[in-house]
């Protein structure tokens, strides 16, 4: 199906990292293109895949999210990006926002809510 949404996953936790890529592929119009375990990582995979979505760990190995969202800024400037954060830090949120961050997710919210912020972040042009 090419009007997929392509998605990268970046948490350097692998249980979530799992849940939360089998959750965007069970959705008929979101493909999950690469899985990320650190910041390094999802700046790479997002330079080679070029996905329409990056979710990212705020606080993950390797320059954490931050980092990570600056450099999928350069290096894959269409790639819309979500924080995904296990804290509600209005600062860390911020912080991204001025980034260039579409949405701050802080985890625990619905699968659903998941899902309608990577539609909503990939309708951006």
């Amino acid at each position: 199906m090419t009007d997929q949404l392509r998605v990268l996953v970046a948490d350097d936790d692998p249980m979530l990292r799992m849940a939360l890529s089998e959750v965007i592929e069970a959705e008929a119009d979101l493909h999950v293109v690469a899985t990320a375990s650190d910041a390094a990582e999802a700046v790479e995979l997002a330079e080679q895949h070029n996905p329409d979505v990056a979710v990212i760990d705020v606080r993950m190995p390797r320059g954490g999210g931050t980092h990570a969202t600056r450099e999928i800024r350069v290096r894959s400037p269409r790639t819309r990006l979500l924080a995904f954060s296990a804290y509600d830090d209005s600062g860390a949120a911020e912080e991204l926002k001025r980034l260039g961050v579409e949405e701050f997710l802080v985890k625990g919210i619905t699968n659903a809510e998941i899902v309608a912020a990577v539609r909503r972040a990939g309708a951006v042009s």
